[in-house]
């Protein structure tokens, strides 16, 4: 399964990875706007937008994204391993 992080925290980048591969899960995380972002998402199974700490255009940018490749995606308030730890467990179906 691959995975789209959006948001969330600048120092938590390596945290969110090793979440993911604990679920062998591969993940791109992106914190802040590029220029290029929609080229950079590509066409994963599910897109985690964490709301606190992203901007509207970022948000946009992945909504028109995850409808183009037919992706789930699941917006979360919080943007701490946690709330990344819940996410995942309930996608893959898989306890850490």
């Amino acid at each position: 399964m691959s995975v789209v992080i959006i948001g969330g925290h600048d120092r938590m980048v390596c945290q969110y990875k090793n979440i993911c591969k604990q679920y062998k899960c591969r993940a791109k995380v992106f914190t802040h706007m590029s220029a290029d972002l929609n080229k950079q998402l590509g066409s994963p199974d599910l897109f985690v937008l964490f709301t606190n700490t992203v901007s509207h255009k970022m948000v946009k940018c992945a909504l028109d994204e995850a409808k183009r490749s037919n992706a789930k995606v699941i917006r979360c308030h919080t943007s701490s391993g946690n709330a990344l730890n819940e996410i995942l467990s309930q996608e893959t179906g898989i306890e850490s």
